[in-house]
């Protein structure tokens, strides 16, 4: 996604995340506790428990609450028929959205998010409506602010040679993409350099943007916060260049 409309998310995202952060710290935890039953306690050979506790050092979930979902999915039993499901549909403006959920109750988690789907003016699509203007792609975002003195060909340096394909530059930061496969070793490149990230990410990148205006982009905004508050979503992806004023 564009600097502008990755930076916009990020900020929005943020204030989400202090504004409800039990909320978040429950999804990232049930997200590890899946993660370990499906692959184990040992993020080096499991990327989708690597993932998840990346996304819980962002958010700045407990230790303790780490170590209980690791704990819960090493030997509990509760929640072992978690599954993941991915919903697909279009909002307001033809916006497409890819929504990943965790969830025990299928009937329950579709009903949520068609209702969320057709209230806020859009309609949920069948598997592959929208997927295919989806790119699967490792994802990093790093702060200007925080590291003043970083530059572009300097940052290109450090990651090229461990796989990364793009770096953007804009304002506000960097934004450097990279195949799934490459993530492990750009994320050990820039961690080895102490470079903190904004987001580290496994993400779905559309292909094209939908520019909006900024009344446009509220009602597209309302659809996303709606989703990110239930219970079972995951993760919303979407084709939208939000404004800045969102």
């Amino acid at each position: 996604m564009s600097g502008h409309s990755k930076w916009a998310n990020i900020k929005h995202k943020k204030g989400k995340a202090d504004a409800l952060r039990g909320k978040i710290t429950t999804k990232i935890a049930n997200e590890i506790t899946l993660a370990v039953r499906m692959g184990g306690a040992d993020p080096t050979g499991n990327m989708k428990l690597k993932l998840a506790l990346t996304k819980a050092k962002a958010n700045n979930v407990p230790k303790d609450n780490i170590n209980r979902a690791i704990q819960k999915g090493l030997g509990g039993t509760e929640g072992a028929n978690w599954e993941e499901v991915t919903y697909e549909g279009y909002g307001p403006c033809g916006v497409a959205l890819m929504v990943n959920c965790l969830t025990d109750n299928r009937n329950r988690t579709a009903a949520d998010i068609r209702h969320s789907f057709t209230h806020f003016g859009g309609n949920l699509g069948t598997t592959g409506a929208v997927a295919w203007m989806f790119k699967r792609k490792g994802s990093f975002a790093i702060d200007k602010e925080k590291f003043p003195d970083l530059t572009e060909d300097d940052l290109m340096m450090m990651v090229l040679d461990a796989g990364a394909e793009d770096i953007k530059s804009d304002d506000d930061g960097f934004e450097i993409t990279c195949e799934p496969d490459a993530f492990e070793a750009v994320l050990a490149a820039l961690e080895q350099n102490k470079l903190e990230c904004e987001v580290a990410e496994i993400t779905m990148i559309p292909d094209t943007l939908t520019a909006l205006s900024a009344e446009d982009g509220a009602k597209v905004q309302r659809l996303l916060d709606d989703l990110d508050e239930l219970d079972d979503v995951q993760d919303v992806f979407h084709n939208a260049d939000l404004p800045n004023e969102e």
